[in-house]
């Protein structure tokens, strides 16, 4: 049976149409199970109705015929979402004929539907002219070929081949950056593809250094070229992207593994290749989303390489008008090669909205969609809209949906506008009640004096970084000259400095960490409590970096238990001691800092009270702390749909805090994604909170919103989520709650 299975899938992929794949389908599957009739009922959703696509026992129709959705045996099979077997079709109560086609003289029927990511696309069905029921090992055959067949025809959809799409190709991926675009595509077929690299040895084992050794100063002298064009358009910690690409490219270790594999009688592109993988799989294999994503910009370094291994410089295009960028993998260098007066939006098949592309492009205002599923071909030169609110690619639109696009991308660059203008100005509420806003900084701080004029401080300052990018654990002077520029750049405003939260998620290059569960694993404060060392060199690091500045206050990550803030508060006060005693000798007086810990571990949620007295405040790490709650990684594709920060279950815990901290006086803020997505800050505020750390890019949107809506109508609104049983309920209705308030064009596209 296995085997037939295959055969039967493998003719059905290799097949050049829909309809010749659905028609060799039939014909294989009526061979295999040694049935007299096989047929695919194709579901077109927007005629609410299944379509016999293709028939093996049955008549063949003059015109598609079909059942409207809830009608006949095929209907049931849909609405139920499960096989149904029956001996006698005919007096099955769901039973309706379809004259024409001969299915009167048949008895038997099994039925299983073909479901992809909860979507029926259609029903698989064999018959028989004998009464009988279809044994298990039928049922279990049809069930297994419809679950294969899901995902080629899933393919099919996203390739335009579906009933339901007549109005032009409609395609579907994930929003990166948000905004509207019109324009014609223009695929970028220039890049090499670092897989289909083939083993191969050199002659000239020297030439062959010298040809490394000119890919890499070409690349190094364009990531330079490209920083600096930038300069004044983009902030410092989107700057750093060019940054991480040069240290990587003059990072010893990488150079040596390089040379290394030369050496040993590898072509330089073969080399490339096998270092490249090497390292990019040690990020892929990190469950932190961020630092999973850099195993793209990994990649993007060594196909940058092979590219220069093959040009002397870099191919320049020319525009006469602004175009949609479509590529295979989305990189920083595509980004910048393109004009930004010449670049509407990008669009490519693979990548994900934390790569480092996504980043740029949301700095530089370009709406981007990741992971579509297109031919290049079919696409090229044609006109597309993408949406950047829903992941929406469109191919050649119809005139009434163009004029509307053209219409909310008006509305969308005027709201912008007004948005912009507001920046400087306070975040309060309508009714004039204070709200903190803080910046989470990531790769280096954000020197952009508009931002800094904008905000109240840095909510969440990841230290990991430098550990990351180097070959040892970065030196206690390192650590404080790195720490004293954040301090200084954010001078009279708090910096919130979270402690090392490195381990089995996101192990170091040089310490290997290998777990079977690395997200329950050696993370966060549990490693660095189990190195003591590492942690003392870095808490005296950011103590000695606060000295005139006294802007400092520490966070601790992944605390779980008392026990483990007590331990940690031991040893912040020995390092504090030491620091002190040193800086009082040199005349310098150190200022103690605060200390919180984050909320995301939901053992802590049920010990809240007995951090009074311990810690001075808390952040809620809406994150994590959605994903320990619901028991889901959000970076498993399949699982993430249940991945909900507005699942009650979320809810009702962010209102547990923020109840029990009220009562405690003790200060608490968030720093995950809800705090700076407009349906989250509403519900956060209508809770109670008052200090939202978020992203540079939300800054000024949810200010604007916070300062368009009152406190009291922003309760309301978390009453109703507090009482709803579905996250869908809340969404709807926090949705209609932003429309309701003119501040549609938050959450989509237009105003």
């Amino acid at each position: 049976m296995l085997t037939q299975l295959r055969e039967i899938v493998e003719k059905v992929a290799a097949a050049p149409s829909l309809l010749d794949a659905l028609e060799q389908l039939v014909i294989s599957t009526c061979k295999a199970m040694k049935t007299e009739c096989c047929s695919v009922y194709i579901a077109d959703h927007q005629r609410q109705r299944f379509t016999l696509m293709a028939t093996k026992g049955l008549k063949k129709p003059h015109r598609h015929v079909g059942l409207p959705f809830g009608q006949g045996l095929v209907g049931l099979v849909a609405d139920r979402a499960e096989p149904i077997n029956v001996a006698d079709a005919r007096h099955h109560p769901h039973f309706k004929h379809l004259p024409g086609i001969g299915e009167e003289s048949f008895s038997s029927f099994f039925g299983t539907p073909i479901i992809h990511q909860r979507q029926v696309l259609g029903v698989l069905v064999i018959q028989q002219r004998e009464q009988r029921e279809f044994d298990e090992s039928e049922e279990s055959f049809m069930v297994t070929l419809a679950a294969q067949l899901a995902v080629l025809l899933a393919h099919a959809k996203a390739q335009g081949m579906w009933p339901d799409q007549h109005n032009g190709l409609h395609l579907v991926g994930s929003a990166a950056s948000t905004g509207v675009a019109v324009a014609r595509a223009w695929w970028d077929d220039n890049q090499p593809r670092l897989e289909l690299v083939a083993p191969a040895s050199c002659l000239d084992r020297d030439a062959e250094q010298e040809r490394l050794s000119i890919a890499i100063e070409l690349a190094s002298a364009e990531f330079r070229r490209l920083r600096k064009r930038f300069d004044s358009e983009l902030h410092k910690e989107t700057l750093a992207i060019f940054d991480l690409f040069s240290h990587l490219l003059n990072d010893p270790m990488l150079r040596k593994d390089l040379s290394h594999k030369i050496a040993g009688g590898d072509l330089a592109e073969w080399a490339i290749r096998q270092v490249v993988e090497t390292y990019s799989a040690r990020f892929s294999n990190m469950e932190d989303a961020y630092l999973k994503e850099r195993a793209h910009d990994i990649r993007e370094l060594g196909q940058r390489l092979l590219y220069f291994l093959a040009n002397e410089k870099a191919t320049d295009h020319s525009w006469e008008e602004p175009v949609v960028l479509l590529t295979r993998e989305l990189t920083a260098a595509m980004l910048a090669s393109v004009p930004r007066d010449k670049l509407a939006a990008v669009v490519s098949q693979e990548g994900a909205a934390n790569s480092h592309a996504a980043i740029l492009s949301r700095a530089l205002g370009i709406p981007a969609v990741m992971g579509v599923d297109f031919v290049p071909e079919k696409i090229h030169n044609c006109q597309v809209i993408v949406d950047g609110y829903r992941g929406d690619l469109l191919v050649n639109p119809n005139r009434h949906v163009l004029a509307e696009y053209l219409r909310l991308q008006k509305e969308e660059q005027e709201l912008a506008e007004v948005v912009e203008t507001g920046l400087d100005k306070p975040a309060a509420t309508l009714d004039d009640e204070r709200i903190n806003i803080f910046l989470n900084a990531g790769l280096s701080a954000d020197t952009s004096i508009a931002v800094n004029r904008g905000v109240d401080g840095v909510g969440l300052y990841r230290t990991e970084v430098p550990f990351l990018l180097q070959r040892s654990f970065p030196s206690e002077e390192e650590q404080t000259q790195q720490y004293q520029s954040i301090l200084k750049t954010y001078g009279g405003k708090p910096v919130v400095m979270r402690t090392l939260d490195i381990g089995g998620d996101k192990p170091l290059p040089y310490l290997a960490i290998e777990e079977d569960n690395p997200f329950l694993g050696w993370r966060g404060i549990r490693f660095t409590l189990d190195h003591p060392e590492i942690f003392l060199i870095q808490v005296r690091a950011m103590l000695k970096a606060s000295i005139g500045h006294d802007n400092m206050d520490i966070l601790l990550p992944m605390i779980s238990g008392i026990a483990e803030l007590d331990e940690s508060l031991v040893l912040i006060e020995r390092a504090y001691t030491e620091v002190a005693k040193t800086a009082a000798e040199q005349g310098y007086a150190l200022r103690r800092p605060r200390i919180g810990i984050m909320i995301e571990v939901p053992s802590i949620l049920y010990q809240l009270p007995v951090l009074k007295g311990r810690v001075d405040y808390i952040s809620v790490g809406s994150n994590d702390l959605t994903q320990y709650l619901l028991a889901v990684d959000r970076n498993n594709s399949r699982v993430a749909g249940v991945y909900d920060a507005l699942h009650p279950a979320v809810i009702h815990a962010l209102k547990h805090i923020i109840d029990v901290s009220q009562q405690l006086e003790l200060p608490v803020s968030v720093c995950g994604e809800l705090a700076g997505d407009p349906i989250g800050a509403l519900l956060l505020v209508g809770m109670g909170y008052r200090s939202l750390s978020m992203n540079t890019r939300n800054v000024a949107k949810i200010k604007y919103m916070l300062r368009h809506v009152s406190v009291s109508d922003m309760e309301q609104l978390a009453d109703f989520a507090l009482s709803a049983i579905y996250a869908d309920e809340v969404r709807r209705n926090t949705i209609e709650f932003v429309d309701g308030h003119g501040l549609g064009g938050f959450i989509r596209a237009g105003k």
